[in-house]
């Protein structure tokens, strides 16, 4: 009878209310006739431990943790997945049968997916990529990127101890370009991807110029708040393919409902529409 088990998960963050996250698997849930349902969990800080420990006792399947907690929650896991355990971070825990909690991060993966949906013949190693941010996303698209096959990734950051800190280990890959030098450095690459909070809905946009990337790079943005981020707009006005992280948001969350509610839930033109209809 466990199948017939109504099963519950959802999205831990500060703020919260602005992810589309249960749009995506409320949808799957109805499409594959599943019993259960995926809310929103305005967690602070300063609770959250209380919170992911409490997720087993309350019977959840699991949890996505978003933004602030990504990298906090990790110390919380009974059992951290190698990948989590490279990034730092996880995004995905998963409330196994004797209550204890696995933490794994599935945005790196999410990431390299939403690139391949655009672009089925994408290659890592195809020319230099062109990272800008530093924190949690940029650590799992910089790792995601060297496992396919980067051969050289440029860091920039505006602080720039943590770009530094970000390319420790991966140096024979990961350079670090100083701020003042970003644009310059988009010389020959041939994927720009923006990791940082700039050009959000309520952020100022991305201050770059693009001018010396040639226009065969592709250009990505994690961001999907606006769906057309200031810096992807110019990147389309200019020629250039573009990916904005709608793609990664909806990629991230298969293996994550795969691991709670047991199918591999499919991207359908469909489930894009109910996601578009909430901007």
């Amino acid at each position: 009878m466990e199948h017939t088990k109504f099963k519950l998960a959802g999205v831990m963050g500060s703020p919260i209310l602005q992810s589309r996250s249960p749009i995506l698997h409320n949808h799957w849930l109805a499409q594959y006739g599943l019993k259960g349902a995926y809310g929103h969990f305005q967690v602070e800080p300063q609770n959250l431990q209380a919170a992911i420990r409490g997720l087993s006792a309350l019977g959840l399947a699991g949890c996505n943790i978003s933004l602030p907690h990504k990298v906090a929650a990790l110390a919380f896991m009974d059992v951290v997945d190698p990948v989590a355990l490279r990034m730092g971070a996880i995004n995905c825990i998963v409330v196994q049968d004797d209550g204890s909690l696995h933490g794994f991060n599935n945005d790196g993966y999410g990431y390299i997916q939403s690139l391949k949906d655009v672009k089925p013949d994408w290659r890592a190693d195809a020319g230099p990529v062109f990272v800008l941010g530093a924190g949690g996303a940029a650590r799992a698209v910089v790792l995601s990127l060297i496992d396919e096959g980067a051969r050289e990734i440029r860091l920039t950051n505006r602080s720039i101890d943590k770009a530094q800190a970000l390319a420790a280990g991966l140096e024979a890959v990961v350079k670090v370009v100083p701020w003042a030098e970003r644009n310059a450095a988009m010389d020959g690459a041939a994927l720009l991807v923006n990791t940082t909070n700039q050009g959000m809905y309520g952020q100022p946009p991305l201050d770059v110029a693009l001018d010396v990337l040639p226009l065969s790079a592709m250009v990505s943005d994690v961001i999907y708040i606006p769906l057309e981020t200031p810096l992807l707009q110019a990147a389309r006005l200019r020629g250039h393919t573009t990916v904005n992280g709608l793609g990664m948001l909806l990629n991230q969350a298969r293996p994550a409902f795969k691991a709670w509610f047991g199918v591999m839930p499919e991207i359908t033109p469909e489930l894009k529409q109910a996601i578009l209809a909430t901007f």
